[in-house]
């Protein structure tokens, strides 16, 4: 049978009677577009339902599919201690996904059952991005398997393809299956959310729904990781997921309702009469994104020039680049200064690496730059090493730092303009200037001292840098 509908849902708790507790009546809308949903896949009648979900084990570098053979959770750390889900795992599924994932598109995945769990410090339970839309699903129809997936920080075309490998999944096992795309949108639509206000994020739910509304999938694949970062969403990657299951197939859209009252942007959309007619959408989002790479390179000062030579020379042909004997050499400041330097590497899904000095360790500006550089692509503890099928889809920026200077009192901070450096004993914590999403002076703190380890109740130091960044 296939794929018989897919759907966006948010999955606030509060929207559950049993947590929210009076709140819910707030967002009626969508309490109600969740039971509208729900009626739908009742109709279906599907033997799977596969959950994206951003809430689950999280991985840099892939996937990760629960695979125990009964799957369970509950919301006890939203303090409802009476609702139990058991929901038995589809793990032929979850077997062909994998499969086909990782051997026919060379993908990374990881099963986690309660082994592997307990190895990689994480959970192998249902969570609350998956057991919100099974409570509503679960009133109408319980009779379902299910799949439950949690998106890895890969570039929006890995995404798109571990979509395009589950429908070949469904599909080789003639599953009737409904797809999931768990996911809030904007946090940052008033102060009273989550995060501060940003007017991008009113921008960036009005955009993507709009382009959901009207199928401009290659729009929503490429939307600039950058904007989506600044708008504190945290659904885009699972709507890549399903829009790749999309891949190929023309469908109906129904814009079942949309609200954002507590600041947050709760979105439910139905994708349904699926209907394929052959046509992947795979080489034009590839060739869109060597488009925006090609002419961002093509603008790239010497120094980010310098970077890339080097993680080139490093990746591709395992070797290092001799500043002292590179055309760069010529460049009097690269050659006759020592600064701190920052390089910071990102692909299409967002960060992809950064390390950096604050103080110089090495002899020129150049070498600071070049051993940076090698450091961000295969150093950095938070991502695998850069692989050389990546180099194409990669940006980078050279940060160079100009010496910290102690600060007395915090009014003196800027997040705009001041990097900060917070100290304690032997433990410290950087952070750079103007930085996607990081508005006030408190964000700022709060991220460099969590990065260092140091509790906010500990005595420390701060000190702040300016950088010059180079594109």
């Amino acid at each position: 049978m296939g794929i018989l509908a897919g759907f966006l849902t948010p999955h606030p708790p509060l929207i559950i009677n049993e947590i929210g507790k009076g709140d819910e009546k707030k967002v009626l809308s969508t309490v109600e577009g969740m039971k509208d949903v729900s009626n739908r896949i009742s109709q279906l009648s599907p033997h799977t339902i596969v959950i994206i979900s951003p809430h689950g084990p999280l991985f840099s570098d892939g996937i990760a599919v629960l695979y125990e053979k009964e799957l369970t959770g509950n919301f006890n750390k939203f303090g409802e201690y009476t609702l139990e889900f058991n929901k038995k795992n589809d793990l032929e599924l979850v077997d062909e996904l994998t499969k086909i994932m990782t051997k026919k598109y060379k993908l990374s995945g990881a099963l986690i059952d309660k082994e592997t769990a307990e190895y990689f410090g994480t959970s192998h339970m249902l969570d609350h991005g998956t057991l919100v839309p099974m409570y509503f699903i679960d009133q109408k129809y319980p009779l379902y398997k299910i799949v439950a997936i949690t998106y890895g920080l890969l570039s929006y075309q890995d995404l798109y393809k571990v979509g395009i490998a589950l429908k070949e999944a469904i599909e080789n096992l003639d599953r009737r299956a409904v797809i999931i795309a768990s996911g809030d949108l904007s946090h940052r639509l008033k102060d009273s959310g989550p995060y501060d206000y940003n007017p991008v994020g009113k921008l960036f739910d009005e955009k993507i729904i709009d382009l959901l509304v009207r199928k401009k999938n290659e729009k929503i694949i490429s939307m600039d990781p950058e904007f989506c970062e600044e708008a504190g969403e945290c659904g885009k990657r699972s709507i890549d997921i399903l829009l790749g299951a999309l891949d190929g197939s023309d469908y109906e859209t129904d814009m079942i309702s949309y609200e954002g009252p507590f600041g947050v942007g709760y979105g439910i959309v139905a994708f349904e009469n699926i209907q394929n007619h052959g046509r992947s959408m795979v080489e034009k989002i590839e060739k869109s994104r060597a488009d925006y790479v090609e002419r961002i390179m093509n603008k790239e000062d010497s120094y980010v020039k310098l970077a890339r030579e080097a993680i080139n020379q490093y990746i591709l042909y395992k070797g290092e680049l001799n500043f002292l004997e590179s055309e760069y050499f010529n460049i009097e400041e690269l050659k006759a200064t020592r600064r701190g330097v920052f390089v910071s590497i990102k692909d299409s899904g967002g960060l992809r690496g950064c390390i950096g000095t604050f103080l110089p360790t090495r002899n020129t500006l150049g070498e600071e730059i070049v051993e940076n550089a090698i450091s961000a692509a295969t150093r950095d503890p938070r991502f695998p090493v850069v692989e050389k099928e990546e180099m194409d889809d990669l940006t980078i920026t050279v940060d160079i730092l100009e010496t910290p200077t102690p600060v007395e009192n915090i009014e003196e901070l800027d997040p705009e303009i001041y990097g900060i450096i917070v100290t304690s004993e032997y433990k410290r914590g950087l952070l750079l200037p103007n930085l996607k999403g990081i508005n006030t002076v408190e964000d700022q703190l709060n991220i460099a001292l969590k990065k260092a380890g140091i509790d906010k109740n500990e005595t420390y130091s701060i000190e702040k840098f300016t950088v010059t960044r180079h594109y």
